[in-house]
């Protein structure tokens, strides 16, 4: 194991031991040899005892680390990795089973590899790096996929263009790595959607809250449902296979709304309870009447920053007032921060003032996070970014 050496200063050694998953420039005493960017260093405490490898970054995270054992990553490294992850997966039902074929396979600390992120969809994996090591090893990470996945993997596509450091320069370009041109139709819980990971966000659908979607269906019946931040329009058709009086899908971008339309035409052809506005959410709620008594709150990260969280803690608060004011006797809401920075706490406070302020009589009926898929590693609760709330509203 021929890596640059990275030394940590006295007692900063103490996070690795917990088996945290990161190495801060703070901690950092000295470095022997010259890594660049994305290179693999292995990390030593004050007293030269050997602590983890892993890649090397420029920034406040300096070392994301791969493994806390002295081994060569190679091939084997990134089959052993990337087969536990699939068995986990296969364990929770979710390959390739009659009615899903959609699901994340490595979700970064998670799995154990800080930087990556895999969403496998029908026969296709889409493959996201967050660093320039994970960049560097997309090559070794597909031949890993294909091995481990076999029949099950026809096409591998890469979409870190908009994901990597900037300040990297790694002129990174998404396309695939394998196969190419699939059939973009996925399923998931026996509803079909289309998948645009050519274009669209993250990796092309937000997989992340399939349950929450599978919950909503159960209080759909009867229901005037308003999808806030529908982008792909995932909790619409749930909400209409449950059963709900009518839909109507918001989002800001025409793309979404496009999108959001085609998948509930894949699923429900003709509906006519279902309509879609390309607009600003904000404003389409402060003109919405009380026309609605299931309202889903799901926007993008108001907060990807420390320094913009109490920006993004008034935007959950104003958000979910509008909402408290809007919502018919009786409603439903279901609430979500998708914002790592934001603590589960944080989000519930600016929920809570928002109810205090409706002077609405609201109840908790469930506290909502990431599926199974999305697992957070126990030694690195920040891993727990998704946090939502169903509230029941008198």
């Amino acid at each position: 194991m021929d890596y640059c050496k990275v030394y940590l200063k006295p007692k900063k050694e103490e996070s690795l031991l917990r088996l945290h998953p990161w190495v801060f420039s703070g901690a950092i005493q000295s470095i022997a040899g010259s890594p660049e960017e994305g290179d693999l260093v292995a990390v030593y405490g004050s007293n030269n005892r050997f602590l983890a490898v892993g890649h090397y970054q420029i920034g406040s995270i300096m070392v994301r680390i791969l493994s806390f054992t002295e081994r060569t990553i190679n091939a084997g490294f990134w089959e052993e990795r990337i087969g536990a992850a699939y068995q986990l997966r296969q364990s929770l039902g979710l390959v390739n089973t009659p009615t899903n074929n959609t699901y994340r396979l490595i979700h970064g600390e998670g799995d154990s590899l800080p930087g990556l992120v895999i969403d496998v969809y029908a026969g296709t994996a889409v493959v996201q790096a967050h660093s320039a090591g994970m960049h560097y090893a997309r090559h070794q990470v597909a031949d890993a996929l294909k091995e481990v996945l076999g029949d099950n993997l026809q096409h591998i596509y890469y979409k870190s263009e908009a994901t990597l450091p900037y300040k990297a320069n790694l002129g990174s370009e998404d396309g695939y790595l394998y196969g190419g041109h699939p059939d973009e139709v996925a399923l998931e819980n026996g509803l079909r959607f289309y998948v645009d990971w050519l274009k669209g966000q993250k990796t092309g659908f937000f997989v992340d809250q399939r349950e929450n979607r599978s919950l909503l269906e159960h209080y759909s019946k009867d229901r005037s449902v308003l999808n806030m931040f529908c982008y792909t329009g995932g909790f619409s058709f749930y909400a209409m296979r449950g059963g709900a009086e009518l839909v109507h899908s918001v989002d800001s971008s025409a793309k979404a709304i496009h999108l959001t339309n085609k998948n509930v035409e894949l699923n429900f052809p003709g509906d006519e309870r279902h309509q879609a506005f390309a607009e600003d959410a904000f404003k389409f709620l402060d003109k919405a009447g009380e026309n609605y008594n299931l309202i889903i709150l799901d926007p993008p990260a108001f907060a990807k920053h420390k320094n913009v969280l109490r920006n993004a803690l008034q935007g959950y608060r104003k958000l979910n007032a509008i909402a408290f004011e809007k919502i018919r006797p009786g409603g439903i809401i279901f609430t979500f921060s998708c914002s790592q920075v934001v603590s589960k706490e944080n989000f519930r406070l600016a929920v809570f003032s928002a109810a205090a302020q409706s002077g609405r009589n609201v109840r908790i009926l469930y506290q909502l996070t990431q599926p199974a898929d999305h697992p957070v590693n126990i030694y690195h609760p920040e891993g727990e970014y998704l946090k939502g709330l169903v509230l029941y509203v008198e």
